[in-house]
């Protein structure tokens, strides 16, 4: 699963070296890295879409985009190529223009071919004074926007790579092998930027009177919660719904190395906490399912945190696994009710504090 710890960081007082291992052809990383159509889809931390306005990829070429953040604040930028060493060696400047972001740094980026065809990249960022470093520290979060950059060029890299062969086969008229059993192998994932500090956040997953105010799908009421916040300990809740139904769920916590990650394993339950097959999908939904949660500090002037949820099912067959990966979408609609709830939750949490 893609995290940010899987970053190797180094520091001076003027330089930021950023590195991270990618199980993606060298050729593959390059063409994420220099193709307009194809930045657009994972450039910048976690949160950030990006706008092209031009874009010449050539030594003294440039391209012109915007950086649109979830703290409403849109990032005006150019990137100046000024070495192009195709597919190993990329020289730019950011900045340097009057009407951007002031700032103004070098980088160098290498993509180094590691065995197995997979890729090194290494991203080093050279700043006129120690003094620029800090203030882009400071103020952007530079050393975590920089994690969540190349974390977010990981979680890219495999759709690039699924569209190449996707388009491949349909050109010489092969049938797909992507049905569910394949495509079940991969976890559901969702990622959303709140704007609140990062204690505020994990305190609102960790804290039983806070997770009752939050958690649950849009229309439905936590009735019921206990929490036993340690390795081995339990979240059990229950769940009333809007028609007057009653569900109960479970969190087993396997790892809580908080502020960054818990980890546990959920399922449906009974009022007593004991294990429970689904309400529904007459009892095809997987038992047990393994569920990481991650807090990452966002970068851009206005902070905030990143939560990321990945979930798998846990030894489960293949019509469960089959079943799991066609409920995806309504799984991503469902888990943004909840967080839009969890938003509302945080929202009201810092108005109270102030």
């Amino acid at each position: 699963m893609s995290s940010s710890d899987d970053v190797r960081l180094e520091t001076t007082d003027r330089e930021i070296i950023l590195s991270r291992d990618y199980d993606a052809p060298r050729e593959l990383v390059w063409r994420a890295w220099t193709e307009p159509e194809q930045l657009a889809r994972w450039w910048g931390p976690q949160g950030f879409r990006t706008t092209t306005h031009a874009h010449t990829f050539a030594a003294g070429g440039a391209w012109r985009y915007t950086m649109h953040g979830p703290d409403g604040h849109d990032y005006e930028n150019q990137l100046t190529y000024r070495e192009i060493d195709e597919p190993k060696r990329l020289v730019y400047e950011i900045g340097g223009v009057v009407d951007v972001e002031p700032v103004h740094f070098k980088t160098v980026v290498t993509f180094d071919e590691l065995p197995g065809k997979r890729t090194r990249v290494t991203m080093k960022s050279l700043f006129p004074s120690a003094k620029a470093l800090k203030h882009v520290v400071e103020k952007y979060g530079a050393i975590e926007g920089g994690k969540q950059h190349l974390t977010r060029l990981s979680e890219f890299l495999p759709t690039l790579s699924a569209s190449k062969t996707s388009s491949a086969t349909t050109a010489s008229g092969a049938a797909s092998a992507n049905g569910p059993s394949s495509s079940a192998a991969n976890p559901f994932s969702i990622t959303r930027v709140f704007r609140a500090p990062r204690e505020l956040v994990v305190k609102a997953w960790t804290e039983r009177d806070q997770l009752a105010k939050w958690f649950g799908p849009k229309g439905s009421q936590v009735i019921d919660a206990k929490l036993d916040l340690r390795v081995g300990g339990t979240f059990h809740y229950g769940l009333k719904s809007s028609d007057g139904s009653v569900m109960w769920g479970r969190w087993k916590f396997e790892e809580l190395a908080l502020p960054g990650r818990m980890v546990f394993v959920s399922s449906f339950s009974d009022p007593k906490g004991g294990l429970a097959r689904a309400p529904f999908f007459d009892g095809k939904w997987p038992l047990e399912t393994h569920s990481v949660v991650t807090f990452s500090e966002h970068a851009g002037i206005g902070k905030g945190t990143v939560v990321k949820l990945e979930w798998v099912p846990l030894r489960a067959t293949a019509e469960e696994l089959a079943l799991f990966a066609s409920m995806h979408d309504s799984m991503r609609g469902g888990w943004g009710g909840t967080f839009d709830q969890l938003d509302e939750h945080l929202q009201a949490t810092a108005a109270a504090r102030r």
